[in-house]
């Protein structure tokens, strides 16, 4: 099988809200920069985001960043390393800023600034009372953050190559990433993108688990590519549910309603949050949120026939607010849930909604391995697909789009730096692309195999049993011998149709090899992990002074490193040193 090589100062692979801003810094400084994507960049996942950005401006009501850095770490439930997450607390205004600038229509207040709401778990004065923090464009806020950005790189003259799939990471003996190979969907051409950067931005894989806010391209393919290449893969045991999934269909129900003024009610009509989180109520974190609403449901007040749900409640508000803060969870609410939220509640359910773990790297974008977080040289990662970590074990809403600007500019910027040293080009090394070469004649030649659409299935109904809102030992132990029998499905999937033109089959399949890495990562971690912190709850964790909420510090407080090769588990500690303040001490997380 034949390739070519087309070759660039900067590869990014992955078109969203980290990628685009990533290209704005290398394209305007020059570099001849090539984005490649599987969807249009407009279409990429960061589309989907409603809520807002978190940025402590201070439009309304006083803020700072100093209470925006505690609120995160706090969120964190301290395992977000304290560094990263000062720097992008300390970045916000600035990016948010650079933002308004490209053009991003913000509403605004009266005064003419961008206005803000509250969030979930974004409190004033270190915990005191929810303050306005996120900059929002009514409730597509995503969306209009990708035009505005998408339009500033055509200014720029980046390159895009939109249809196009990243297969392999391309390294070389000595570890240096060297770029990647990719196919072009249109006409199944396989090229050797041959780079001295290369920036991954792929977004989350939200997709492993049978229900997901997530949209169908959210494969994990920069993970999948990373843990093939031998990266080891930080955190994986953390995946955030969003309480406010539309029940039975998964579409994301923003946690701006609750900021408006949106109320959880059970099968009794009860306010229930202020049971779970007196101070917070409705906006605590989100996953402090989640678990109340499972356990009302499992205490037998849920709503609907099989009581299998909560309510939603906006019909206390004015019509105008909802119209004008709400537009699009008014239309969602009519089509994927059947109710006039002006009139009705909408029904809603915890669904999988974000990946806290990824690809290790630093506050400056570069990618770490190892205890001792040694940077790769020549790759880059931002955004969900990355673990900078900031999230830790649970992000709070609205720091998502703000870890985009941050560190999508933060990789860009470094980037930047290593290509001003750096010389020409470095021979090709072959080995990895030869690797892709064999990939894709497995599957051309591959008869007698698994189904892939029988095999994700499999993958995806064994993640929502075994690692769900809440872990349970024995489910864990099980699942982790589940998960391996569907990676051996996996390496032997067959498709039917092996033509080169638009060959959707072809590409379901290669996601899955990248969905099934994620899914390893993710089960294994948290059967190893003994103890309850942020999004990861176990059954068997005790609750008592030593480990308040289950969280054990002494012996936990520790990132997950998981390696592909034998499965392998190690552990780095958490930076708790911020860059230039003191560090946010350990203490009971509540709300």
């Amino acid at each position: 099988m034949s390739y070519t090589v087309r070759k660039f100062d900067a590869v990014i692979v992955g078109a969203g809200g980290a990628g685009l801003r990533a290209a704005i810094q290398l394209s305007e400084a020059g570099y001849k920069t090539a984005v490649l994507t599987k969807v249009f960049p407009t279409r990429s996942h960061t589309v989907a985001a409603q809520g807002g950005v978190a940025a402590s401006l201070g439009n309304s009501e006083e803020d700072h960043w100093h209470w925006h850095m505690y609120d995160t770490v706090k969120g964190s439930d301290w395992l977000g390393d304290q560094d990263a997450i000062e720097f992008m607390c300390r970045k916000a205004n600035e990016v948010v800023v650079e933002l308004e600038h490209y053009g991003m229509p913000f509403d605004r207040l009266d005064n003419g600034k961008i206005y803000q709401r509250p969030f979930g778990g974004h409190m004033s004065n270190f915990g005191e009372k929810p303050v306005r923090r996120s900059c929002a464009a009514a409730d597509r806020t995503g969306h209009a953050m990708l035009h505005a950005m998408y339009q500033r790189n055509v200014k720029v003259n980046t390159q895009f190559f939109v249809e196009w799939m990243a297969l392999d990471l391309i390294r070389d003996p000595e570890g240096d990433v060297q770029g990647v190979t990719a196919m072009d969907m249109e006409t199944g051409e396989i090229v050797a993108f041959h780079s001295k950067a290369t920036i991954f931005a792929t977004g989350g894989a939200g997709r492993i688990y049978y229900s997901s806010t997530n949209a169908f391209i959210n494969t994990g393919d920069g993970v999948g590519m990373a843990a093939r290449a031998g990266i080891p893969l930080e955190d994986m045991e953390f995946w955030q549910f969003h309480p406010t999934g539309v029940a039975g269909a998964g579409v994301l129900i923003t946690e701006g309603v609750r900021g408006e003024g949106g109320i959880l009610r059970n099968s009794n009509g009860e306010r229930f949050m202020e049971r779970y989180a007196p101070n917070a109520k409705d906006l605590a974190s989100r996953d402090v949120v989640s678990r109340a609403m499972v356990t009302e449901i499992n205490e037998g007040r849920g709503c609907g026939p099989n009581k299998d749900f909560v309510l939603l409640d906006i019909t206390h508000l004015p019509p105008e607010t909802i119209m004008k803060r709400l537009p699009g969870i008014h239309e969602i609410a009519l089509q994927f849930a059947g109710v006039d939220a002006l009139k009705e509640p909408i029904p809603v359910v915890p669904t999988c909604h974000y990946q806290m773990g990824g690809i290790p790297t630093n506050y400056r974008g570069e990618v770490v391995i190892g205890v001792d977080s040694t940077p790769v040289k020549g790759f880059y990662a931002a955004g969900e697909c990355a673990c900078a970590s900031v999230h830790g074990a649970n992000r709070l809403g609205t720091n998502s789009l703000l870890d985009l600007l941050v560190f999508g500019k933060s990789a860009g910027e470094t980037a930047v730096e290593d290509l001003k040293k750096s010389g020409a080009h470095k021979p090709l090394d072959t080995a990895s692309i030869d690797a892709t070469l064999a990939r894709v004649n497995r599957l051309n030649t591959q008869t007698g195999g698994s189904n892939v659409h029988e095999t994700r299935l499999a993958m995806q109904r064994t993640m929502q049993k075994h690692a769900g809102v809440f872990r349970f030992n024995e489910l864990l132990k099980e699942g982790v011998t589940k998960i391996l029998e569907v990676a051996d499905d996996v390496a032997r999937t067959e498709i039917k149709d092996k033509s080169q033109v638009f060959n959707t089959a072809r590409i379901e399949a290669f996601e899955l090899d990248n969905l099934i890495e994620v899914a390893k990562a993710t089960m294994i971690s948290a059967e190893a992990r003994k103890e309850s912190r942020g999004a990861h709850v176990r059954d068997d964790a005790i609750d008592n002074d030593v480990t308040p909420n289950g969280r054990d510090d002494q012996n936990w407080l520790k990132h997950t490193l998981w390696h592909r090769d034998g499965n392998r588990l190690e552990y780095k500690p958490v930076k708790m040193k911020p860059l230039t303040v003191d560090t946010i001490e350990l203490k009971k997380r509540a709300y």
